[in-house]
């Protein structure tokens, strides 16, 4: 499919507001594939399934009318890479190698270590072919994090995280290829990278229709900054929304003739660039249907932390973390409860569920699904029993997070009770406990720690066993101590 048609295609989405019909022929059945779409700072209200209001995600909540809808699904943590560590590893962030976002020179993220347990390790010992396309952020080019040192068998997109802050960047990888975007840099705008990325990943399901595959597709909407191309897709919402220019439009490379400037309409440009999300999502599922493989494709749709509030974002206009308190970077239920969505006709039950599940469960689920034995040890469980409605599901007793920026912060929730602690690699004085019910306060106002010392020391023994100190994540003051006495 060349970019002329796809933006074709992609126009003609946004008119309909929905996918194309379905195929008339579904192929023989082979092992289940697997399509896994990430997106990017997506809050848990940012779909019209779950609550949005001010625009709708038709495709998307198609796909969970069809599916399984989780209520309380948990991110890897509150920011990008430890949480998609956790994603792939089955690791949470207390014991994952990738604990925070840390970027390395001249391009790229800390790694995944050789060797690791991973979803993509599970999938390729399962003789599936596999493909990533969007924002890497494991592992710089040719390091052992690289993706094609971590099974994937084809990656088209962003390795570091820096350079996926810009759409209209100056390049791409292709497997271990840099691909320059000339047209963006010195000539004004050229390709946007979103377009030519989701364009490579319906390029693999034509490629691979015959095989056992598993796509990943970490797309980058709607992490900031917020710009679309100028075309009508921008017209459905501008002058939509009530707007307040945010300073600083115009100023730098990122904003030159031909695209649409975000920082004038950022309502507007924030609806759109979901929007455009959710067309793709239409497009996945109808190139499924078109090739006969959607009745035996799983497809997984979710988002890697909370809302941001970078570059004219406005969360609170859009009500993006739902009735939930905080932000991405936040270890409140909004900076880590996140939608997730499962759909695989006629053989994942139809509903909404509020079992309690976590990014580090999705390892051992596919391992489950592939037959593939884990050896090594992995923090999550199987959610086959629960998505099949064959056998007795487990349940974790409880669920923790660690976030290394902000003062350091941790949290642990265990049925319906959540501990959360801040401050915690400054001294102890500083340290700040909180406790709330969820079951009856949801948003987390009321801070019950003064009231039940007995519960917050119950946690905090088991929060503490969860945190596993790593030197290269010193998070306690005692570590980070340790850690600068070393080195």
């Amino acid at each position: 499919m060349n970019q002329t048609l796809l933006l074709t295609g992609i126009l003609a989405g946004f008119n309909a507001g929905q996918a194309l019909s379905a195929a008339p022929f579904v192929k023989e059945k082979k092992a289940p594939n697997v399509v896994f779409i990430i997106a990017d700072d997506l809050g848990y209200g940012d779909l019209s399934c779950y609550g949005q209001e001010k625009f709708q995600t038709p495709n998307i909540d198609r796909l969970a009318l069809e599916g399984m809808r989780f209520t309380q699904c948990y991110s890897g943590t509150t920011v990008s890479a430890p949480s998609r560590a956790s994603l792939m590893t089955g690791l949470h962030t207390g014991h994952s190698p990738i604990r925070g976002n840390k970027g390395v020179k001249p391009e790229g993220d800390m790694s995944l270590p050789a060797g690791i347990n991973s979803i993509f390790q599970v999938f390729k010992n399962a003789g599936y072919t596999t493909g990533c396309f969007g924002k890497w952020g494991l592992g710089a080019p040719d390091a052992e994090g690289d993706p094609n040192k971590q099974g994937v068998d084809d990656f088209f997109g962003y390795n570091g995280q820096l350079q996926a802050h810009n759409y209209y960047a100056d390049h791409l990888w292709d497997n271990g290829k840099r691909v320059e975007l000339t047209g963006n840099y010195n000539g004004g705008f050229g390709s946007y990278t979103q377009d030519l990325i989701h364009e490579r990943a319906l390029q693999f399901l034509d490629e691979n229709q015959d095989k056992s595959f598993f796509l990943f597709l970490p797309y980058v909407l709607p992490h900031a900054e917020l710009i679309v191309p100028e075309d009508s897709i921008i017209q459905k919402f501008r002058g939509k929304y009530p707007e307040k220019p945010f300073k600083g439009c115009d100023a730098g490379p990122m904003f030159r003739n031909g695209g649409y400037c975000s920082q004038k309409e950022p309502h507007a440009t924030f609806a759109a660039m979901i929007y455009r999300l959710d067309v793709y999502v239409g497009q996945v599922v109808e190139k499924l249907k078109e090739l006969g493989l959607y009745e035996n494709t799983i497809v997984v749709f979710c988002s890697d932390n909370g809302p941001h509030k970078e570059g004219g974002a406005d969360p609170d206009f859009f009500n993006s973390n739902g009735i939930f308190r905080g932000y991405k970077r936040d270890v409140y239920e909004g900076g880590i409860r996140v939608p997730f969505i499962v759909a695989w006709p006629d053989v994942i039950r139809q509903g909404k569920t509020d079992f309690m599940c976590s990014f580090w469960d999705m390892l051992p689920t596919f391992a489950q699904l592939t037959g593939v034995k884990i050896k090594n040890h992995i923090d999550g469980i199987s959610l086959m029993p629960l998505l099949t409605g064959k056998g007795k599901q487990k349940k974790q007793d409880h669920f923790y997070f660690e976030f290394h920026e902000g003062g350091g912060r941790q949290a642990l929730r265990k049925g319906d009770w959540k501990l959360i602690r801040l401050n915690v690699s400054k001294d102890e004085n500083k340290i700040k406990t909180e406790l709330y019910n969820l079951a009856a306060d949801p948003s987390e106002v009321h801070d019950l720690a003064a009231e039940r010392p007995d519960k917050v020391q119950e946690l905090l023994t088991i929060l503490n066993t969860e945190h596993v100190y790593d030197p290269n994540w010193p998070l306690l003051k005692k570590e980070r101590q340790k850690v600068k006495k070393n080195n």
